[in-house]
Formats: structure tokens, C-alpha cells, sequence
């Protein structure tokens, strides 16, 4: 495959954060010149635009200088924003007219608003735009789940190392797959292991308890980047970012209220939540669709990579109905919405790329159940009846039978959100309903959470798990291993498309070829 590597890897974090575990978030000093010490993170890359973020310890004026080369002998400065307080001093900023299919270096600093000569250190980083030409082929990686179960920034263990295998890679980007992080999972400064020792997290004031304020989901994703390894791969490579439950709260659905004996929740109102989540998201994010400090916008979009790939990022919380048994016999809303969902099929059939990946933050066959309120309810779309399509099974079954009649060729499913890793194949000669082409679905994760056994299969579709690694027992450290990640390579002679699902440190545990062109396979 003709694939560019990056001409040196390079030390992109100035002035890291020293951390060590149950230590606070470091105090910023006010005198001198701002800081970016949260580092540097670049978004929905296309083929001559970009977004990057920055976050300042002071109300500063953010600027970005682009170069062909890591040395900045020759600049285009861009001016963005004035940050501050409103957006929790966090930054984005629009790169257009970047040339296709390049490598581009970037630096940000960070300007005193009322003495532009005072500028923060420079912190820069690095990305790929998207190319023009097939034959530069696409490479990414994706997973999801970050700080759960109380598994939080351990810096004996390495902290978020994966990452550095992600990286290690070179990917053109990174599809962080929904759970982004655990705003309902405090993490606590020890956690006992199984065989006696200790876990000791990096802790802070809003980790300490489930997120209900603004401030406090803030502090969760600001807890994240404690981590050295995710802002160096943050600098690296760029994200596709989407959202599911774990960035609010549980197994959550619009409309929901908690019930009083949830102590640890004074507001009892999830859509409430679920705003603050939304404005914090977008602000410590670069989504294109979410405007930093605003509570609306939206998650799903489509990004087109190149001649090769556009990927659909859904989301499968904010338009869904409540959390039921999952038993309709008619079901309009689903788990997308019918707006979405119609979104979803026009920008499918629009779609003239090799491969259309659909990425979704939960899956479809798997059984994921939803005891949060003490009934035997649907979380994802499969309920665990394995004979004709029911409640959000239904839309699922119209999106398919979409895909099957318009011959839309390339579709593959990839998600996180279980826990652990698995390939499922779906073939309608198996299946209950069978108006559909076969199709691939991938599962990895977590990043860095408690891993999570196998789930059960739904047989409505016809899927064969064809390869699965998961413990056998619930909520497994990182220490315990099962932290998993996924990669994509299109090769850009052949066309084709080859998975791989790795574990922490890199290692391929399965591969899968598919071949272009093709409606089913």
C-alpha cells in the first residue's frame, strides 16, 4: 500500500502537566504569559480544512500558524477566537484552503487579549488532509470507552498507554467511538486488585462524584487530558469524535427522570444533564457540528476521506425513544429518529466512496440490557428474540433493506461500547429477516475501563461471531489486560479493506480482507 509516513516523529507537548496519583489539577499561575499546557488536537480532517483546539489557563486570543514543514520556516498565521470563561477557556479554530492530501505542521499560541506581544510558548502538532488521489490508500484506527468502572489515569501502569500503540501505527485519524468519558463513574484514588494490590488513579475534585453541573462534566473530559500519552497522541493524529450514554450518564434516553432513591443525583432531570454534557462535548471537542459554549448542534455527520472512504458517525442517544422491552410491533422513532435515520439513507446513496463505514456507538446484534430502573429493558437495538424484526430492531431492518435495493456497495459497521472485541458476520440464509446483503460488523474496546464478558448474540439478523476475546468475569482492570483497539487499512491499489483487531499493546489478534465494489460479502 502507498502510504506516506510522517518525516520524523517529534516532541509536540511543551510544558507537560506533572501529575502523580491523588494529586489535584495544578494551580495556573495568573502573572506571565498565558499557557496551553493542556496541549494541542485536531478534528474532522478533510481534503483542505481542519479544526484545532486548545484550551488556556487565562482569557487569550488563539492564533495558528501552519507550515509544510515541522521547522516553520515558512508560516500562514490564522487568528481565531478570543477564549475565555464562557467556552471554560477552551478554543477551535478553521483551517481552510490547506492543500490536499499533505502533510500539514501547526503551532498554536495563546495571546495576552489586552498586550498581543505577550504570547504563550508555541505547542504544535501535526496532520494528514485528505487526499484527492485513490492511490494514497487510507489508514485509521477506532475504539472507544476512556476511564470507566473507576479505572481511572494510573501512572505505575503507564497511564493511557494504548494510545502510543495507536500511534505507533501512523494513522490518518482516530474514530473515538462513543464513551469518550465516564461523567457518571467517580474515580476514587485506590481500587484493590485481584491479587491484593493496589490501582492508584490520578484523582480530582470532579471525578469525585457523578457530573451534574457544567463545571463538573467540564472536569471530566478536562480529567482525560491529565494524561501524557492522549495529549501526545492528540498532537499526532486527528479525531472523529462521537458520543454515547457514559458522557451523561447510564444507559440514558431523552425524557428520562432518575429515580429518587439514586442519591448520588440532585438533578433528576437526564435532558437537563444531558444539555451541560453537550455544551462540554462540543467545547473540549473539535466537532464542527457542535459550536464551543453553545447547548444545541448535533453529533452525526458524514466525513469524506478521500476517493476511498466516508465514514457516518450516528448517534444512537439523542433521538431515541425510552429504554422498553423492545417488543413494538411498530416503532417509528427507533434508535436514530426518523430524521436521522432518512439523513443516514440519502447520505448513503449519495455516497460515491470505495467503502461507506458506518460508524455506530452501539451495536446491533449484540444483546445489551438495561436494568437501570429494575426492568428487564433494551439498551441497544437487539432484544434477545431471535424471530422477525421488533421495536428498534424495525429501523435497523428498514436501513438494511435500504442498503440491499439501492445496491449501495462497501458498507461496514464498526462500534465500541461492550467492552471487548468480536467480528460478527450477518447473512440473511441465517436470519429471521432476510431482506438484507450480508454485511461485516467489528467491536473494540475499551481504551482504558473495565473489560466486560461476551454479550449474547440476536439472531433477528443472522449474525455469526466469527471471532470474540473477552474475560469471563466482569469489570477486568487494564492491569488484567482486554483493552483492545481496531485498526482500518484500505490499500489504494487494490481498494481493498483489511481489519485488524489489536490489543493494548498493538498485537493483532484478527484479520479480515474484504474486497471492494461488492453490495454484500
Amino acid at each position: 500500500m502507498a502510504h506516506r509516513l510522517l518525516p520524523g516523529r517529534r516532541s509536540l507537548l511543551k510544558g507537560s502537566l506533572a501529575v502523580s496519583a491523588g494529586l489535584a489539577l495544578p494551580a495556573f499561575t495568573r502573572s506571565g504569559r498565558p499557557s496551553a499546557e493542556w496541549g494541542v488536537q485536531a478534528g474532522d480532517v478533510t481534503r483542505d480544512s481542519a479544526l484545532v483546539w486548545v484550551r488556556s489557563d487565562r482569557p487569550a486570543r488563539m492564533i495558528v500558524e501552519t507550515s509544510a514543514t515541522e521547522s516553520f520556516r515558512t508560516v500562514r498565521r490564522v487568528r481565531g477566537p478570543l477564549i475565555g470563561p464562557g467556552t471554560d477557556f477552551t478554543g477551535t479554530a478553521r483551517l481552510r484552503g490547506l492543500p490536499p492530501g499533505e502533510q500539514v505542521h501547526y503551532r498554536v499560541l495563546l495571546a495576552d487579549p489586552d498586550d498581543p506581544r505577550r504570547t504563550s510558548a508555541p505547542v504544535a502538532g501535526t496532520f494528514r488532509t485528505v487526499p484527492d488521489r485513490r492511490r494514497d490508500g487510507v489508514r485509521f484506527v477506532w475504539s472507544g470507552d476512556l476511564a470507566g468502572q473507576g479505572w481511572g489515569i494510573n501512572p505505575a501502569f503507564g497511564g493511557y498507554r494504548i494510545f502510543d500503540a495507536m500511534a505507533r501505527l501512523d494513522p490518518d485519524f482516530f474514530l473515538f467511538s462513543g464513551d469518550t468519558v465516564y461523567a457518571d463513574g467517580p474515580v476514587a484514588a485506590t481500587a484493590e486488585l485481584p491479587d491484593g494490590s493496589l490501582w492508584r488513579n490520578v484523582t480530582t475534585e470532579e471525578k469525585s462524584k457523578v457530573a451534574e453541573t457544567l463545571a463538573e462534566f467540564r472536569g471530566n473530559f478536562r480529567y482525560n487530558l491529565l494524561d501524557e500519552n492522549l495529549r501526545r497522541f492528540n498532537a499526532r493524529v486527528p479525531s472523529i469524535v462521537q458520543w454515547d450514554d457514559h458522557e451523561v450518564r447510564n444507559n440514558w434516553y431523552p425524557g428520562q427522570r432518575i429515580a429518587d432513591t439514586d442519591t448520588r443525583y440532585t438533578e433528576k432531570s437526564v435532558d437537563v444533564l444531558a444539555a451541560r454534557a453537550r455544551r462540554a462535548f462540543g467545547e473540549y471537542f473539535p466537532v464542527p457540528t457542535l459550536r464551543p459554549g453553545a447547548r444545541e448542534g448535533r453529533v452525526h455527520r458524514v466525513l469524506r476521506q478521500g476517493p476511498l472512504l466516508d465514514v457516518f458517525v450516528l448517534d444512537m442517544r439523542t433521538y431515541r425513544n425510552a429504554n422498553s422491552p423492545g417488543d413494538q410491533t411498530v416503532d417509528p422513532q427507533g434508535i436514530l429518529g426518523r430524521e436521522q435515520l432518512d439523513w443516514l439513507k440519502r447520505e448513503l446513496a449519495r455516497s460515491r466512496a470505495v467503502w461507506k463505514v458506518i460508524a455506530a456507538d452501539m451495536p446491533v446484534g449484540l444483546v445489551v440490557p438495561d436494568t437501570t430502573e429494575g426492568r428487564p429493558h433494551v439498551e441497544a437495538v437487539a432484544q434477545g428474540d431471535p424471530g422477525a424484526p421488533l421495536g428498534r430492531e424495525l429501523q435497523i431492518a428498514e436501513l438494511l433493506r435500504f442498503v440491499k435495493h439501492r445496491r449501495i456497495t462497501g458498507t461496514v459497521w464498526l462500534t465500541a461500547d461492550v467492552h471487548h472485541t468480536s467480528a460478527q458476520h450477518y447473512r440473511p440464509e441465517r436470519a429471521a429477516f432476510g431482506d438484507f446483503e450480508p454485511f461485516w460488523k467489528f467491536v473494540s474496546g475499551p481504551l482504558n475501563a473495565g473489560a466486560f464478558p461476551a454479550t449474547a448474540l440476536d439472531g433477528t439478523f443472522g449474525p455469526e461471531r466469527v471471532f470474540v476475546k473477552a474475560p469471563d468475569t466482569a469489570n477486568v482492570s487494564p492491569a488484567g489486560g482486554y483493552q483492545f483497539f481496531g485498526e482500518v487499512d484500505i490499500d489504494g491499489d487494490s481498494g481493498e479493506l483489511t481489519v485488524r483487531l489489536r490489543e493494548m499493546d498493538g498485537t493483532v489478534l484478527f484479520r479480515k480482507t474484504l474486497q471492494p465494489g461488492l453490495v454484500g460479502q
